[in-house]
């Protein structure tokens, strides 16, 4: 083997980190919107807040009020964006329980999916067993948009999850249904591969297979 050719290990590595990076490339949009929808009440109040200490006769008890909500809003809204950029930067090692990291992942692609003609939830019980956070926030997606990239709408998108011996099965279906195709299919970035994602898999510890209509994973839970 030459200097200049990687090793196997180095290139399925590289293919790892290639597929992440598309990944954030094609959540980027949506990422930044839950960010705004944070930050942005914190806007509203301070403009509500100035035209208040500009009247002729300020009402001192409302303007308290007023800054008691932004410092609030701004605890909160600080605590939900650093939450947010875990999608993008993980802290090694953390875990989540597996109906949240559903209902994060919902949330944050229901609107791209939608604009795209895709009905996207969740048929998932309480599961609160522990799965990791970085497997979750870059597997769920990222089979998610393989599963969709190639298709059109109308369709239904159903998450739904059962519990093994140590392990957490999710079943991810397409769908066709009649109604509302969509405003299109064009991305924000390259589509999805399976081989991306297979290989974001096997570096989580998490099995896959897939067809042209159902995406299944198994994670495994973390005591």
């Amino acid at each position: 083997m030459s200097a200049s050719t990687p090793s196997s290990a180095q290139a399925t590595l590289m293919l790892v980190e290639s597929a992440r990076y598309a990944l954030l490339r094609r959540l980027a949009a949506a990422i930044r919107h839950q960010m705004v929808a944070h930050l942005q009440p914190i806007g509203m109040v301070s403009e509500l807040l100035e035209r208040r200490t500009r009247a002729a006769s300020p009402d001192l008890a409302a303007i308290h009020d007023g800054a008691a909500k932004i410092n609030s809003l701004s605890k909160a809204a600080a605590k939900d964006v650093l939450d947010v950029i875990t999608w993008m930067s993980p802290e090694p090692g953390a875990t989540m329980p597996f109906d949240a990291a559903v209902r994060d992942c919902v949330d944050l692609l229901h609107s791209n999916f939608s604009f795209r003609g895709f009905n996207l939830a969740a048929e998932v019980s309480e599961l609160p067993q522990p799965v990791g956070r970085a497997a979750a926030r870059m597997l769920l997606p990222a089979a998610l948009l393989a599963l969709t990239d190639t298709q059109e709408g109308p369709a239904d998108v159903v998450i739904s999850a059962r519990t093994g011996e140590d392990v957490i099965h999710v079943e991810i279906r397409f769908i066709r249904t009649e109604g509302d195709g969509g405003y299109g299919s064009k991305l924000s970035y390259r589509s999805m591969e399976w081989g991306e994602v297979n290989a974001m898999a096997r570096a989580e510890d998490v099995e896959l297979s897939y067809t042209e209509s159902t995406a299944t994973l198994a994670f495994p839970v973390l005591a």
